[in-house]
């Protein structure tokens, strides 16, 4: 008789054995959600010294067509398009466009991020329904809306191919509100589509990235909120400053784009480029498995630690 926990090891040890991954990037196409800063612009200059043609996906115009420019300034073959991922439609006319132009797609990076500024210091049940809806929508449904999309057309093609998805650290970490939940959304989903990959033996394989602290623009995100005013976190509270602190003081998002390709090589789902937050992911798992509350975070403590040289 096999035992549950038997099928369990089993199947963990199938999926050890699964060897599809990428190696080689020149000429392949790559599409990027969120790629005209932050994370997603590291990413695509990334892409392009690797010589592949790179596709934007972005919601502010402005920043696309610099975004756009930049790269292309790297010699590589580059188009932008504007992408509401929190629509369906728009993230398959995405998916078009990069065909109209490259032809197959074979890397997607579904890492267009938002966080209301709003709702910074409000218990789950204060937030506003349109900070819950703007935030699902973009961090778990715009993820959603591009497994949907691409992984239907990699399937197709059957070339070699990756999908990426980024979540952050609060997927792993004891956060709630509106961006810590879609974080674990998104990492729950990918975790689905690489088991999902792996007993369809389809030449794809996922990651997703957990990244803590990086020198983005995220606590800016209400710029591109649609139909609403900007409205920003009280830029009093102390738990606000010491996470902008940590957040200017993070790594590049050139940093994160070397992890990735390093990560896709070694074929490691869970993408996590901040080893300092390693014993704090170790903490929540320690307290799940005591059954004891909920582990708590010590911002300010992180903060010190922090100007001290740790990246958070």
């Amino acid at each position: 008789m096999q035992y549950a926990g038997d099928a369990l090891m089993t199947g963990l040890n199938w999926r050890k054995n699964w060897e599809p991954h990428m190696q080689d990037f020149s000429g392949k196409t790559a599409v990027i959600t969120g790629g005209a800063s932050g994370i997603g612009r590291g990413l695509a200059e990334h892409c392009a010294g690797l010589g592949m043609n790179v596709v934007l996906g972005d919601i502010q115009q402005d920043a696309l067509d610099q975004a756009v420019e930049k790269v292309a300034q790297r010699q590589a073959n580059v188009i932008g398009v504007m992408t509401d991922t929190m629509v369906k439609t728009s993230v398959n006319n995405l998916l078009q466009q990069a065909t109209d132009a490259y032809g197959n797609v074979h890397l997607v990076f579904n890492n267009a991020g938002v966080a209301a500024g709003n709702s910074a210091g409000k218990a789950v049940w204060e937030a506003p329904d349109e900070d819950w809806h703007w935030v699902m929508g973009v961090n778990f449904y715009g993820v959603l809306y591009g497994v949907q999309t691409f992984i239907p057309h990699m399937l197709e093609h059957g070339e070699e191919s990756y999908i990426v998805n980024t979540a952050s650290l609060a997927a792993v970490m004891p956060m709630g509100g509106s961006y810590g939940v879609s974080k674990h959304g998104v990492l729950a989903l990918t975790e689905g589509v690489q088991s999902d990959l792996e007993q369809r033996e389809a030449n794809i394989n996922a990651g997703v990235l957990c990244p803590g602290f990086v020198d983005t623009q995220i606590f800016n995100a209400e710029r591109n909120r649609p139909g609403a005013e900007q409205t920003q976190a009280d830029a009093d509270d102390p738990q606000y400053q010491a996470a902008k602190a940590m957040l200017a003081n993070g790594k590049s998002p050139a940093e994160i784009a070397d992890y990735v390709f390093t990560a896709m090589a070694n074929k490691q789902f869970y993408m996590l480029p901040h080893p300092a937050w390693d014993e704090f992911v170790g903490s929540r798992t320690t307290q799940i498995l005591a059954r004891q509350g909920v582990a708590t975070m010590d911002l300010m403590a992180m903060l010190e630690r922090s100007a001290q040289g740790d990246q958070f």
